[in-house]
């Protein structure tokens, strides 16, 4: 982010607490105004007023500045920087970018004071206009086109609040982001140059017409995930599981595959060799839907845990920001905040050092608020502007909660606002079963929403698949309760055949290998494929089990049951084939006596 020093309103340290930095002397100070800290120019935000001082959050290291040294207010509130060039490029929490930072530094570690500007000034881009001279615009309305990577085409837009007559739009043109590309004249007779570059005010949502029922789901690949518990795009969906339980591993999986058209990945308050992982990876991925590079749609933030903590706090606000603003384009967006833990106990240290009245555990009384404060930010939305341009902005944020403990007050705040919760299990993890989701507690409540969707995209009857599978998964844990007091002999043939079943459903269609190309992305027909040919199986053996003497043995030597871990390789949705496994396993089975 780049802002000017005001000498003219210059005030003075008084007092020092880690990243808060207590003012005075400010001309007129305002909440969230941006100030430079220090002799050295350190960025900081206000973020409370008192009658004779400022509290101000620093997003820099503060070691070495003092009392008396000078405090710059900018007059602008802390705000992104928003137009093309924002796809491939990979950020700190406060819009900078990390190559230029290195650059600016001469070293692997981050200066203090530096200054970089989130977007080239330099590089040119070919504006399209797509309007002319004397039309009537309003806000949200698209006056131009840029070909921002082979992937997305950046729309250039009127801005919030602002409408009017068209006075001037250049031609089709090369122009930087800082030149002017329309002058647009509004009711008042008053002209407004429109740039390529806007800013836009981190803490505040912006704008959209309304809010629209979602009804199409975000496909993620995972089959856990779209056939047992789906997310609607615009929806929100909230992961937490204790450590090593594969949050990092899901988001970057669902990052990776998910057909949503633009992906903001922030990594907050994440340790560095995650991130690192991330960062190296992303360049070199192909985007499964198109063939071509990943990194063509991705925008990374990354705030490490090794990073000064106050910027941690606005590194989830810089990412849903930019999020807003490609779905105000009419794009399908989907953020993943890895993890929202860390962003909470960035907002605890901060209350801590303002003397705040904690509440639960020592977060401040506002957890709650901030959470859905949050969260709400997301949704399928209709856009400013003419017609009819959808946009959906889909979060997923990650949750660690110490010793994954659901009942402390981060995952509790998240599960009050979420509609879709993948519970992750130490035990499944443990037991190496990935995703590690637990099919017992998680639950989506946008099951209802995609019904329709899943009958016209996939099959008629997969809702009802679907429930079938999951209730068998429900009468396994109720049977194993069983087996572990009195034994397997205990159980009737009809019963063995629930256990089994319920078995190949977890290991043969639940487990999913994220590494292995052919295995981390199914596709919503193949997965509906595969769980139909499973209860094809059980629907069969039911009818055989229920002959007297029936020597449970001969149903598990069939060649369809050996076949059951066979039918992830299938070809990708290729129904005909898992029919014919279907007809040949329920003649099989039948012949059995």
């Amino acid at each position: 982010m780049q802002t000017d020093k005001d000498t003219k309103n210059t005030g003075k340290i008084r007092r020092v607490s880690g990243p808060l930095v207590e003012a005075e002397g400010l001309r007129a100070p305002q909440m969230y105004e941006v100030v430079k800290v220090g002799n050295e120019g350190l960025l900081g935000e206000i973020i409370a007023l008192s009658k004779d001082f400022v509290s101000v959050q620093v997003y820099e290291d503060t070691a070495g500045i003092s009392p008396g040294e000078p405090v710059h207010g900018t007059g602008e509130t802390m705000s992104v920087e928003l137009g093309p060039g924002l796809l491939e490029s990979i950020y700190d929490g406060v819009e900078r970018p990390l190559k230029l930072i290195e650059e600016k530094s001469g070293s692997f570690f981050i200066a203090r004071g530096i200054e970089a500007e989130g977007i080239s000034r330099a590089k040119k881009w070919l504006f399209k206009p797509k309007k002319k001279v004397g039309d009537n615009v309003v806000s949200g309305d698209v006056l131009g086109e840029v070909q921002e990577t082979t992937l997305i085409n950046h729309k250039i837009m009127v801005p919030p609040e602002l409408s009017g007559v068209l006075k001037v739009i250049v031609p089709v043109k090369e122009c930087t982001v800082e030149e002017v590309v329309a002058v647009l004249t509004d009711s008042y007779g008053q002209d407004h140059e429109i740039k390529m570059l806007s800013r836009w005010p981190i803490r505040k949502p912006r704008p959209k017409q309304e809010k629209i029922f979602p009804d199409t789901p975000l496909v993620t690949g995972i089959r856990v995930i779209d056939s047992f518990f789906p997310i609607a795009k615009g929806g929100v969906a909230a992961i937490p599981g204790p450590f090593g339980s594969g949050k990092t591993v899901a988001q970057q999986s669902i990052a990776k595959y998910c057909d949503a058209e633009v992906i903001v990945y922030v990594g907050c308050g994440e340790r560095g060799n995650e991130m690192t992982e991330v960062l190296s990876e992303f360049p070199h991925l192909e985007d499964p839907n198109t063939g071509e590079p990943l990194l063509k749609r991705t925008i990374l933030i990354a705030n490490t845990s090794n990073m000064p903590v106050a910027a941690r706090e606005a590194s989830v606000y810089t990412a849903i920001t930019i999020a807003e603003y490609y779905r105000d384009m009419g794009y399908s967006v989907a953020l993943m905040a890895d993890s929202t833990s860390r962003w909470a106990e960035a907002m605890r240290e901060i209350s801590g050092r303002m003397e705040e009245m904690p509440g639960e555990e020592g977060y401040p009384a506002y957890l709650s608020s901030r959470t859905a404060e949050f969260y709400e930010r997301a949704g399928l939305v209709k856009c400013l502007g003419e017609g009819d341009r959808i946009g959906a902005l889909t979060v997923i944020g990650a949750v660690s909660p110490p010793g994954g403990d659901l009942s402390e007050p981060v995952s509790q705040a998240t599960l009050r606002v979420v509609k879709c919760f993948w519970g992750l299990d130490a035990g499944l993890a443990y037991k190496k079963h990935f995703p590690s989701i637990n099919w017992l507690n998680s639950y989506s409540l946008y099951t209802v929403n995609i019904e329709n969707s899943w009958r016209t995209n996939v099959a008629q009857d997969y809702p009802e698949v679907r429930a079938k599978a999951m209730n068998l998964l429900q009468d396994e844990a109720k049977l194993l309760e069983i087996v572990r007091l009195v034994g397997m002999e205990s159980l009737s043939n009809e019963e063995r055949l629930i256990l089994e079943i319920s078995k190949s459903i977890r290991e043969d269609f639940l487990f999913q290998n994220a590494f292995d190309k052919e295995d981390a992305y199914t596709s919503p027909k193949k997965q509906y494929g595969i769980l139909k040919s499973i209860l094809s199986v059980f629907d069969a053996g039911k009818k055989a089990v229920s002959v007297e003497d029936f020597d449970f043995k001969n149903f598990l030597e069939t060649k369809a049951v050996k076949e059951l871990p066979s039918l992830k390789t299938f070809p990708a949705d290729d129904l005909d084939k898992f029919g014919q496994f279907c007809e040949r396993a329920e003649a099989e089975i039948a012949a059995l006596k």
